[in-house]
């Protein structure tokens, strides 16, 4: 159910972080890693399994619609979970260089 914002002590800016923001450029991340660095927390960082959940539900969406600017690891392992990275186009992007490579 809608809630009025004078519900709200207080709102906040609805600022969501690029790739090239977000990952070290040598670097792949697991989706519950992406999680957490979408909360500025350590790709390790320790959380408890419902807020695992929350990050995971909302790091999902955040993949899909930056895919484009991405680019998709094979699991290390047979049973693995996949991992994400930035793409070199978004790195040159966001640094203003126009080198494909």
């Amino acid at each position: 159910m809608p809630e009025p914002k004078s519900a709200f002590d207080a709102t906040y800016p609805c600022d969501f972080y690029e790739p090239a923001d977000l990952f070290e450029p040598d670097q792949m991340y697991t989706i519950p890693e992406i999680g957490r660095l979408l909360q500025e927390l350590e790709p390790d960082a320790e959380v408890d399994p419902d807020t695992e959940a929350v990050l995971i539900d909302w790091a999902i969406p955040w993949v899909v619609a930056h895919a484009e600017d991405m680019v998709v690891g094979e699991p290390l392992e047979e049973d693995g979970p996949g991992y994400y990275g930035v793409a070199p186009h978004a790195i040159d992007a966001a640094d203003g260089t126009d080198d494909p490579a």
